[in-house]
């Protein structure tokens, strides 16, 4: 993604020159006649995402004259890198210096084309970046967006958990981190019991995934992404539009892999933990069952309900793992229940968290950076849905009816109390195109939580 960003220099840029509706009249009295006659013209009327060149004196361009309805959104400029012809071009306007670096975030995310499969049919347009742009974290950020959706957008053949192992461990030797696997049988030889179970099916090992970055001395902020290389339901299949982009149930570990590349690049203080509870949930003759039991790493028993609800499995192994090491802050993100998309639909993440201050220092970094997030409760009065008269609980509730939440309170018992933790269950996938959110795998809370590490950690120190 680097070059699509040039740095302040010597280069010659065309200007684009934003323009919200409310100033167009403004606007209009700084060009002469002719570019006024110009712009009536060809259409321009100054309504959003219209866009119109200007033509110099030797008939070419001089500039392009694009509408924007609000400046602080960061997908205003978004559609800008596939819809201008190719070359390199620059910012200009009122308003537009203080916004650059959201401006630019949008540039960057709008210029995404996801080519491992087939070719690109254009190259994205390049902007030039001024020098007061925060140039690291627009590129990592960037950079990071990429890499999650394209982990998402890679079908399942292609991301199983070996894939996501090479990927974690590559990162690990970019950052100078330190990468370790545990494979298959030996998950039960090392207490990881529900990664196996659910993985024992497939023909693709199941593995759990750990990188480990920074000082001793930094307080410790532990990931952990669910990995489920892709999603059959198990005994309990899915039907085939259910299963349709099933290669998708690795998205949370697509975010925490990209978040964890944005904490190593930007050199946060911080100890980082990723942790990645990678599996397969197949069909074979060794699939677990309804009705059966598992002992989970914590000692809990749980009764299996539904063997479509193996996410919550392998995450409570992680996360059983993750908490009692008393990480200063324990984050994990999943594409975990359909009722979450019911709740607040498949374009803000939803998000539970057990301290009060941290969910709201999220919302507002949410808001901040224009990364849609939304809490909803740890409600203790649904836990006894998920009683069990086998075991100490089951992996999922006896209703259609709050069904995010109850996946919530399920991981939630393995979790210590003490343990500051954000549970994201997210869409991870855009199912129409927006400019800068394209169909297809999306980083959706990795942003905002981004920002909540810097206030938390950077920020102070």
């Amino acid at each position: 993604m680097s070059e699509l960003f040039v740095l302040a220099g010597r280069s010659v840029a065309v200007p684009i020159t934003l323009v919200m509706p409310a100033a167009f009249s403004r606007f209009k009295k700084k060009l002469s006649p002719a570019q006024c006659n110009w712009l009536e013209g060809n259409g321009f009327s100054a309504k959003p995402e219209q866009l119109c060149a200007l033509p110099d004196t030797d008939a070419g361009v001089e500039r392009f004259v694009y509408c924007v309805a609000d400046l602080d959104d960061p997908f205003a400029v978004a559609d800008l890198p596939l819809r201008l012809p190719e070359g390199l071009y620059q910012l200009e306007g009122t308003g537009v210096r203080t916004r650059i670096d959201s401006l630019a975030l949008g540039w960057g995310l709008g210029a995404y084309q996801f080519t491992r499969y087939k070719s690109a049919p254009r190259a994205a347009a390049r902007l030039k970046l001024p020098a007061a742009a925060n140039h690291l974290q627009i590129l990592e950020t960037v950079a990071a967006t990429a890499r999650v959706r394209d982990l998402i957008n890679t079908p399942a053949e292609d991301m199983m958990p070996q894939h996501l192992a090479a990927e974690v461990e590559q990162l690990a030797q970019t950052h100078g981190g330190q990468f370790r696997e545990i494979v298959g049988e030996d998950l039960l030889a090392e207490n990881y019991p529900c990664i196996h179970t659910v993985g024992r099916a497939s023909v693709n090992l199941p593995r759990l995934l750990e990188l480990q970055w920074g000082s001793e001395k930094m307080p410790l902020v532990t990931l952990v992404g669910k990995g489920i290389a892709f999603d059959s339901g198990g005994l309990d299949i899915k039907p085939a539009a259910g299963m349709r982009q099933m290669k998708k149930d690795m998205g949370g570990a697509a975010h925490a892999i990209g978040l964890a590349s944005m904490i190593m690049a930007m050199d946060l203080p911080v100890r980082l933990r990723l942790m990645i509870p990678a599996a397969e949930n197949a069909i074979s003759a060794n699939s677990f069952r309804p009705g059966d039991v598992i002992r989970t790493r914590s000692g809990i028993t749980v009764e299996v309900d539904n063997t479509d609800a193996e996410g919550r499995l392998v995450l409570c192994d992680a996360l059983t793992e993750a908490s009692a090491e008393k990480p200063d802050l324990l984050i994990d993100f999943a594409t975990l229940t359909g009722a979450a998309r019911v709740a607040v639909g498949t374009e803000i993440a939803a998000y539970f968290c057990n301290d009060r201050a941290v969910a709201s220092a999220l919302l507002e970094a949410s808001e901040q950076v224009g990364d849609p997030a939304w809490q909803l409760p740890l409600h203790a009065g649904y836990n006894g849905m998920l009683k069990s008269h086998v075991a100490d609980m089951q992996n999922a509730a006896n209703t259609p009816f709050g069904g995010a939440i109850t996946a919530a309170l399920y991981l939630q018992r393995f979790i210590d109390a003490k343990v500051p933790w954000i549970h994201f269950d997210i869409m991870a996938f855009n199912n129409r195109s927006r400019p800068g959110r394209p169909i297809g795998g999306e980083a959706m809370g990795m942003r905002a939580m981004f920002e909540l590490l810097v206030r938390r950690y950077a920020d102070d120190s």
